[in-house]
């Protein structure tokens, strides 16, 4: 007992505490002992939250925003593209030959040509700001080209303002750069470029393309979604008055009510005979085009979520490591602590609160650089910012992590026999 009782002062001191809070203070020595060990994992921690919880918030939002409404007649629209190939192709007079063909068919209702669909996830993006000048905010914004028969098309609501007129579409060929000087625009991007005013009454102000070309909204639609499933619950998109005249045109045909898979393929047929010198693609109607956009975002929200799941790991081996290291150095100590009458549970309970104090430097570490650098990207990016339970649930799994980690290590301290304070003398 004399050999023992010699160990129970010096390094034997840090584990012989008492319970609950009175640890505090070998803990806190004990951790000093090892700084470099206990801040890489702190520091491990907080790498793993931020990068976990920027990118969960992106997807999760992404996921919930590619579920809301577009805004179109989608049970009553398909698109369908084409292609010129052969020597003599005229791309003017093949669009304007299939969008005749297109609205004198019947069960076809309106049909205009496009640039891009909403939800496509491939499509055209333009910035904005309310000034002119290069220094200004500008907000990214999708833009859908359209004849005077693009509302209608698309099924969208008028709100305010009025439609495209025969006199303000204009021929775009492959040589123009530039933007028409009128646009319609979606409720959310009108809120988005002049906060605090209500959408209707946006008609007639004044936006500015590429720092200084002046753009008038002429009117305003409900909701139109954007091509990228991504951005498609945030709306910013607009409408110019612009026909392609190009080799590859893309046509959005909507149907009378109940006809849509009547008409897909005999519009394909009806194109495809019309004109030999290119190529008809096979058309794709509008809930099928949101169920490739919903599938791409899934399988990205996979391989982000397979990433995730090796950091943790990652993470969880790192604190399994030191919580071993811990404890083989510290041998002896804990076979002290058990003579001197500490219970298996007091030992689990010293490691584990001293996995909670390095847990919780991590996970403060963490959440602050995640609201830090959401911030930075919701202002550069203009990517939404993260639900504060998210951080809040992020902060809970990691101390559950750190716990479970740390749990084998201290279990095995706890075996540690008394007796090691005697052999080890």
């Amino acid at each position: 007992m004399m050999a023992v009782g010699s160990l129970g002062t010096g390094r034997s001191a840090a584990l012989a505490g008492v319970a609950g809070m009175g640890e505090m203070g070998p803990i806190l020595r004990a951790m000093r002992r090892n700084k470099a060990g206990a801040i890489l994992i702190a520091l491990q921690i907080a790498f793993t939250m931020t990068v976990a919880v920027n990118t969960w918030g992106v997807v999760w939002q992404a996921i919930q925003q590619a579920g809301r409404p577009s805004g179109l007649a989608e049970a009553e629209l398909f698109h369908i593209a084409s292609r010129g190939f052969a020597p003599g192709f005229n791309a003017k007079t093949t669009v304007i030959e299939d969008l005749a063909l297109l609205r004198q068919s019947p069960g076809i209702s309106q049909a205009t040509v496009v640039n891009s669909m909403p939800l496509s996830g491939s499509g055209w993006s333009t910035t904005l700001q309310t000034e002119p000048g290069a220094e200004q905010d500008t907000r990214e914004t999708a833009v859908y080209m359209v004849d005077e028969h693009g509302v209608e098309t698309f099924g969208v609501a008028l709100i305010a303002g009025r439609n495209f007129s025969p006199e303000d579409v204009r021929e775009r060929g492959p040589s123009v750069a530039d933007w028409p000087g009128k646009a319609i625009v979606s409720v959310a991007l009108a809120e988005a470029l002049w906060p605090g005013v209500p959408a209707s009454e946006v008609v007639g102000r004044t936006f500015y393309t590429n720092g200084d070309s002046p753009c008038a909204v002429i009117g305003v639609v409900q909701r139109l979604a954007a091509p990228w499933a991504s951005a498609a619950g945030r709306g910013y998109t607009m409408l110019v008055p612009d026909k392609l005249m190009t080799e590859t045109v893309r046509y959005a045909i909507r149907t009378e009510p109940g006809r849509l898979e009547a008409m897909m393929p005999a519009i394909e047929e009806a194109l495809a005979a019309a004109n030999r010198t290119r190529i008809v693609r096979p058309p794709r109607s509008m809930a099928e085009t949101r169920t490739r956009s919903q599938s791409d975002l899934t399988g990205v929200s996979a391989i982000l979520g397979t990433l995730m799941t090796i950091l943790l790991i990652v993470t969880a081996l790192g604190i399994v490591g030191l919580a071993a290291y811990s404890v083989r150095r510290r041998v002896r100590q804990i076979g002290t602590r058990r003579a001197l009458g500490a219970r298996r549970r007091d030992i689990v309970r010293y490691f584990l609160m001293e996995n909670f104090l390095i847990t919780t430097v991590g996970v403060t570490l963490g959440a602050a650089a995640t609201v830090g650098f959401n911030i930075w990207f919701a202002h550069v990016l203009e990517m939404p910012k993260v639900d504060w339970r998210l951080v809040a649930l992020g902060m809970i799994a990691l101390w559950l992590l750190g716990l479970l980690a740390a749990l084998g290590p201290a279990l095995r301290a706890s075996d540690i026999s008394p007796a090691v304070a005697t052999r080890t003398v």
